[in-house]
C-alpha cells in the first residue's frame, strides 16, 4: 500500500521577491561522494554513490560518556578546556571533528571552530564554527552542508540545528537528491525542518529551482526524505487543451499503516468542480477499495466524440462509485464482492480517460463465496455490470446472474479412468425500458424502432447439468483419450409483456462423444554445428455431437466461437450453455519442436492441422436445425455452416537466438484457394533493453461470428504495426510506434516519445495521435481522431507533475520494460 507521494499545502508561481540564499555546495570529495571510475554497474545514471566512513574513535562504555583526541590540549581562565590539533570528540553514536575545539568548565557543551564535521549515523554535515552538546543530541553549526546517505540527500544551510527531539532544523536551506556534481534540481526554503525519524522534511518560502532558474513556488510544503506514507498533499495533475484547463489535486491521509485515503478536489473548465476519492484497507487476508467522484449541476461541455451531442448532461449531477474486497475465510474459502455504478454512460469519456485511452466500458457488480477441495470445487455468486454506452440500446442491457450456483468434481483412479461431475444453476434477469409486447422499442440515436430479438426477450431460470466419463492412457510415447459427456439443460423462463407462443419449460439433452489421441516421436539431430533433440507428434481427434432443436432457447451467455488451433480438438462450438452446436468431425495434425540439447528449452515448434466435416453445422445461434444462413444474402455465414474441411491452420514459433524470435499463424482454405486470417510477428530484444516489434496481421470479412454486430468488421481486415524502444544511453530511452489500417488506408495510431532518466530526475515527452471507433467496429463511418502532447516531469524524492505513461508503453511495444523512476 505504499506511495512515493509529495506533499504542498498551496501550488502557484514563483511570487516571493525575498529569496533564499544557502551556502555554495561543497566539493563532491567533501561530501563522502565516491565516483565508480571503471566500477559501475551497468545502467547507472549517478556516477557514483555515498559512501560512509568508520568513526574515528571506539564507542564509549555509555551512551554518555564522551571520548576525545587531539594534538594538544590546555585549560582557559574559567575552567574551560581547550583542545588543539585534528580534535575528535566521540559522544554515544555522534562524533564531531575540528581543528579546535573549547569545552566549556560544566562540560556539557563544545565550541568547534570551523571547518568542522559531524557525523550522525548515516548522515554527514560539515559547517563552520558550530556548538554541540554534550548531555543531549543539540548542535548548531552555522554554513552548513549536509549528506544522508542511504536517501542520497544533500543540501546545504546558513545555519543548522539538531534539536533535542533529533530534528534538524535550517536556515537558507537547501534539499535535492542530485549528485554532488548536478544542479539540475533542488528545493530551496528560508525555514527547512527534516525529521528522519519519521521521515519527512518540511519548508517555508519554498521554491523548486532547476539550474538557477526558480520554476515554482509554495509558501509551505511538506516532502518525503524516504519510502515511508505520509498524510499531505500530493503533486497535482494538469490539463490544458483548446476546451480549457482540468485541474486536480489530491490529498493523502496516512490514516493507519493498514489503511488510508486520498481525497482529490478537481476543477474543469465547461463542467465544474468535482470531489472525488479513494479509501484502501487491508486487513489480515481481507483487502478493499472504495474509490468514486461526485459533480453536482454539470455545466454541460462539448462532447471529445463528434458523434454525440454537446451540453448533454447540462444541470445534471455526475458520478461515480466503484467498491472491491476480497477475502478468506480459510485456505479453501475466499469471498469477494465488487460495486460499481456511474451516473450515466459517458461518464468515463468525459472524465475518466488516461494517457492510453483505455475505454472503460463497464463497471462490475459482484458478490462470490468460492471453496476450492481436492476433489469438490463449489461457487456461490450475485453477478452483474453496468455496461457504459451512451446511449445504452435496449438490446445491450446486460443479464444479471440472480444467483448463479456452481459445484464441479472430479476423481481420478489410477489405472486411468476419471469422472466428473459439472453442475450449474442460474437465474438470469434483465430490465428492459420502453419495449411494447412485439418487443420494439426506439433507437435515441436515429429515431428508429428496432426490436428486441424473441432469443433475449425472456428472464428465467437455467440448470445446466455436464457429468462426464473418460479414460487417458499416457505413456512416454503418446496418449489415448475416449470422452463421453452428457448435456442435460432445463429452462424455466418469463417472457414478461412480450407477445409470443414459445414454451416457457424447456430441455434439452445432448450427448458429446470424443476421442483424443496422439503419438510421440523424438530423435537426436546435428544441425548449424549444435545438437538437439527433435520431436514429431502426430494428433488425431474424433468428435460427435447430434443436433438438437433449440430453435426456442433463450440466449443469456452464448456466442459462437471462431475457428482457432484449440477449436480443431474441442467438440464445442458455442461458448456459454445456451447452445450445443451438431458437430460430426475428424481432426488430424502433427507438430514437431526443436529443444537444444544441453537445456532442454525450446527453439522452434511447428503445428499444422485441420478438420473434415461429416455433416453440415445446422446449429447456429438461432438455434434452428431446419435452416441455413442464406447463401445469397450471408454467404460466409453459409460456407461456414456447409464446408466439408476446416481451413488448414499452421503454427510456427521460432526463437531465432537469445534476441530475435518470431511467431506465425496462417489459416489457408485450400477449396477457395484463399487465405482467411493470418499474422506474422518478428520481435528483437537487445540484452541492453533495445526492443523492436514488426507485426502483420489480416482476417478475412465474416471470419469471426462472435459479437454482437456493431463489433463485427464488414470488411477484410488488414494491420501493419511497427514498435520499439531504443535506448540510446542509460538516461534516454526513444519510443515509437505506427499502427497502420491498410484496407481503410488510414493510420491508426501514432506515437512518439522521448524519456530521460537521471539521477536524481525524469522526463517524459510523447505525442500520441489514433482513432477512436465510437463502439462500432462494423464501420468507419463514425470513426474520429484524437491527439494530445502528455509531459511527466519526476523529481526523484519529491514525486512527479504529469500522467503515468508506463503502462501504456508496455503494452505499445511488447518488450519494453519502463525504467523505475
Amino acid at each position: 500500500m505504499g506511495k512515493r507521494l509529495v506533499w504542498t499545502a498551496l501550488t502557484g508561481l514563483i511570487s516571493s521577491t525575498a529569496q533564499a540564499a544557502p551556502p555554495a555546495p561543497l566539493p563532491a570529495d567533501q561530501l563522502d561522494w565516491a565516483p565508480w571510475g571503471d566500477q559501475a554497474p551497468a545502467g547507472d545514471l549517478c556516477g557514483g554513490r555515498y559512501i560512509e566512513p568508520g568513526y574515528l574513535l571506539p564507542e564509549g562504555k555509555t551512551p554518555e560518556e564522551v571520548l576525545s583526541d587531539s594534538g594538544s590540549a590546555a585549560y582557559g581562565n574559567d575552567g574551560e578546556t581547550i583542545l588543539g590539533g585534528n580534535v575528535v570528540l566521540r559522544r554515544g553514536e555522534s562524533q564531531l571533528e575540528s581543528p579546535r575545539v573549547r569545552v566549556n568548565a560544566a562540560r556539557d557543551t563544545a565550541f568547534a571552530d570551523g571547518p568542522l564535521t559531524v557525523r550522525y549515523p548515516g548522515m554527514l554535515v560539515r559547517g563552520g564554527d558550530g556548538q554541540v552538546s554534550l548531555d543531549s543530541d543539540a548542535a548548531r553549526i552555522d554554513d552548513a552542508h549536509y549528506v544522508v546517505h542511504d536517501q542520497r540527500l544533500r543540501g546545504d544551510a546558513q545555519s543548522m540545528q539538531r534539536l533535542d527531539d533529533g530534528r534538524y532544523r535550517m536556515t537558507e536551506a537547501s534539499f535535492t537528491t542530485c549528485a554532488p556534481d548536478s544542479r539540475l534540481w533542488r528545493l530551496v526554503g528560508s525555514d527547512v525542518t527534516i525529521d528522519r525519524e519519521q521521515g519527512f522534511g518540511t519548508a517555508s518560502n519554498a521554491r523548486l529551482e532547476m539550474g538557477d532558474v526558480p520554476v515554482f513556488y509554495w509558501p509551505w510544503v511538506r516532502f518525503p526524505i524516504d519510502d515511508r506514507r505520509q498524510s499531505g498533499f500530493l503533486w497535482p495533475t494538469m490539463g490544458i487543451s483548446s476546451d480549457g484547463l482540468d485541474y486536480s489535486q489530491p490529498y493523502y491521509l496516512n490514516l493507519a499503516p493498514n489503511y488510508d485515503a486520498t481525497i482529490t478536489p478537481r476543477a474543469i473548465t465547461d463542467h465544474g468542480f468535482m470531489l472525488g476519492g479513494e479509501f484502501r484497507y487491508l486487513f489480515g487476508s481481507d483487502q478493499g477499495t472504495l474509490e468514486g467522484s461526485y459533480l453536482p449541476n454539470d455545466s454541460g461541455g462539448d462532447s471529445e466524440n463528434p458523434n454525440d451531442p454537446d451540453n448533454a448532461f447540462d444541470g445534471e449531477d455526475r458520478w461515480y462509485i466503484d467498491y472491491s474486497h476480497y477475502g478468506r475465510f480459510t485456505d479453501r474459502l475466499d469471498y469477494a464482492m465488487r460495486y460499481g455504478a456511474a451516473s450515466d454512460g459517458r461518464y468515463f469519456d468525459d472524465f475518466g480517460t488516461d494517457f492510453g485511452e483505455q475505454d472503460t466500458e463497464y463497471l462490475d457488480r459482484l458478490a462470490r463465496l468460492s471453496y476450492q477441495g481436492t476433489t469438490w470445487n463449489l461457487d456461490a455468486r450475485a453477478q452483474g455490470y453496468q455496461r457504459l454506452e451512451y446511449p445504452l440500446d435496449e438490446d445491450d442491457r446486460p443479464y444479471y446472474k440472480l444467483p448463479s450456483l456452481t459445484a464441479n468434481a472430479r476423481w481420478d483412479q489410477d489405472n486411468g479412468l476419471y469422472q466428473e461431475w459439472n453442475s450449474n444453476a442460474t437465474y438470469f434477469w434483465r430490465d428492459l425500458h420502453g419495449v411494447d409486447s412485439d418487443g420494439f422499442w426506439e433507437d435515441e440515436e436515429t429515431g428508429d424502432m428496432r426490436q428486441i430479438r424473441l432469443r433475449e426477450a425472456a428472464n428465467g431460470s437455467r440448470v445446466n447439468l455436464t457429468p462426464a466419463i473418460g479414460w487417458r492412457g499416457q505413456p512416454s510415447w503418446g496418449f489415448l483419450e475416449p470422452r463421453f459427456q452428457l448435456w442435460q439443460t432445463n429452462y424455466d423462463l418469463d417472457y414478461g409483456n412480450r407477445d409470443t407462443d414459445r414454451d416457457e419449460s424447456l430441455s434439452r439433452t445432448v450427448p458429446v462423444y470424443s476421442v483424443d489421441s496422439g503419438l510421440i516421436f523424438q530423435r537426436d539431430v546435428s544441425l548449424f554445428d549444435q545438437d538437439w533433440k527433435q520431436t514429431f507428434e502426430p494428433r488425431l481427434y474424433y468428435a460427435y455431437v447430434p443436433e438438437r432443436d433449440q430453435s426456442e432457447f433463450p440466449d443469456f451467455d452464448t456466442d459462437e466461437r471462431p475457428i482457432s488451433w484449440s477449436q480443431l480438438w474441442s467438440p464445442y462450438r458455442f461458448t456459454g450453455a445456451d447452445r450445443v452446436g451438431d458437430v460430426n468431425k475428424l481432426s488430424y495434425g502433427a507438430s514437431t519442436r526443436f529443444l537444444e540439447d544441453d537445456t532442454g528449452r525450446e527453439r522452434l515448434s511447428l503445428s499444422v492441422g485441420q478438420s473434415a466435416y461429416f455433416s453440415d453445422r445446422n446449429i447456429d445461434i438461432d438455434g434452428d436445425p431446419d435452416t441455413l444462413p442464406d447463401k445469397e444474402t450471408d454467404y460466409e455465414d453459409w460456407y461456414r455452416a456447409t464446408r466439408d474441411r476446416s481451413p488448414v491452420i499452421t503454427q510456427l514459433d521460432w526463437r531465432i537466438n537469445d534476441q530475435w524470435r518470431s511467431r506465425y499463424e496462417w489459416f489457408y482454405d485450400p477449396d477457395r484457394s484463399k487465405t482467411e486470417k493470418a499474422s506474422a510477428y518478428l520481435q528483437y530484444m537487445s540484452p541492453v533493453g533495445h526492443v523492436v516489434n514488426l507485426g502483420y496481421r489480416w482476417q478475412l470479412e465474416g471470419f469471426d461470428p462472435s459479437s454482437d454486430d456493431d463489433d463485427r468488421l464488414n470488411y477484410d481486415r488488414e494491420d501493419f504495426d511497427v514498435s520499439f524502444a531504443y535506448k540510446a544511453t542509460s538516461s534516454l530511452d526513444l519510443i515509437g510506434r505506427y499502427l497502420y489500417d491498410n484496407t481503410n488506408s488510414r493510420d491508426l495510431e501514432t506515437l512518439a516519445g522521448v524519456q530521460f532518466n537521471s539521477c536524481c530526475s525524469a522526463v517524459q515527452v510523447v505525442w500520441r495521435e489514433w482513432v477512436q471507433d465510437n463502439d462500432t467496429a462494423n464501420t468507419i463511418s463514425d470513426d474520429y481522431t484524437d491527439r494530445g502532447l502528455f509531459l511527466r516531469f519526476v523529481f526523484k524524492g519529491l514525486g512527479g507533475v504529469g500522467q503515468n505513461t508506463d503502462a501504456y508503453f508496455a503494452r505499445a511495444v511488447p518488450g519494453y520494460e519502463a525504467s523505475q523512476f
